[in-house]
């Protein structure tokens, strides 16, 4: 069944949109990522302008964070001061991240920097992966001092900011700037590249925070409801490139997908789950790497975005 995409201005099967999110949710269900850095290349793939894929994926995004805050919500692992002090941040971020966007938008090089950015950013991430699956096959666990230093190092930097506040929940004390910083790039994030940043908040937040791993998920999933939210208001007022209808099947695909992966998570192996995520990661960076060098169909477009 074909449907018309009014912003994306072009017509696609239902199907192929609802399989391509049900298929990431179903990533998202077994191996617990956003899956938002998977959804933009293949909309991207499908057709879909990179502006449209960045600022209705921003919807979706809302959409899945809700779902997963909630239920963290009700078993208490959200802490709430944490999370408004990282939300201060996003928001600016949010802010800066749209001015970015809407700069690259008007020079007429947005489509080329999302490409550019996503293919760095799957390519950094399914390098380590693959790193990681390959050393834990080799059983290469390695503990060095220097990584000890360098650890150490950092927690004393963090501590030595100023305007540190007292975090109950998480049981920290520590500088507000450290969890607004973190939110900052969590909000540009959202806006240029239509991601939550949880592969980056989560780490963060666990090794430069200090916080319990029980609650870091939950307070991650809080701010970023928020954070894209704001992105998506403001992509939708200012940018107009957020397509309703295809964030409806966006949604609809990846609370179904999502639902799969989490019954059949048990069933697969970590390990061998983590070697075909990065694999499937960087089948995904070369496609769009390449897709940078190959001739479009049509060399010239009058089409005005």
């Amino acid at each position: 069944m074909h449907i018309y995409l009014p912003i994306a201005e072009m017509t696609i099967e239902a199907e192929t949109i609802f399989l391509l999110s049900a298929f990431v949710g179903f990533l998202s269900g077994i191996f617990g990522v956003g899956g938002g850095f998977l959804t933009t290349p293949f909309l991207i793939f499908t057709g879909i302008p990179p502006v449209v894929a960045v600022g209705t994926q921003a919807s979706q995004l809302v959409a899945s964070s809700v779902t997963g805050a909630l239920g963290h919500f009700r078993r208490g692992n959200v802490d709430i001061k944490m999370g408004l002090v990282m939300l201060i941040g996003g928001i600016l971020g949010t802010l800066v991240g749209i001015f970015i966007f809407k700069a690259l938008q008007y020079t007429g090089q947005i489509d080329l920097a999302v490409s550019l950015l996503y293919i760095t950013l799957l390519g950094i991430i399914g390098s380590l992966m693959l790193f990681e699956s390959f050393s834990a096959f080799f059983k290469k666990k390695k503990k060095t001092v220097s990584k000890e230093f360098n650890t150490y190092r950092m927690s004393s930097f963090v501590h030595a900011l100023p305007y540190k506040m007292r975090f109950p929940r998480s049981k920290l004390y520590i500088s507000a700037f450290v969890p607004g910083g973190i939110g900052f790039i969590s909000g540009i994030l959202a806006s240029v590249l239509g991601i939550g940043g949880g592969f980056i908040l989560v780490p963060a937040m666990i090794y430069i925070l200090g916080m319990p791993i029980l609650l870091v998920a939950g307070t991650s999933l809080f701010q970023i409801i928020f954070t894209a939210a704001s992105a998506t208001i403001l992509h939708a007022s200012l940018n107009h490139t957020v397509d309703i209808i295809l964030a409806l099947v966006l949604i609809v695909g990846g609370v179904i997908g999502a639902q799969i992966g989490v019954v059949l998570a048990r069933f697969v192996k970590g390990n061998y789950a983590r070697m075909f995520l990065s694999v499937l990661i960087m089948l995904v960076c070369i496609r769009l790497g390449a897709d940078l060098f190959m001739q479009p169909t049509d060399l010239f477009s009058t089409v005005v975005r």
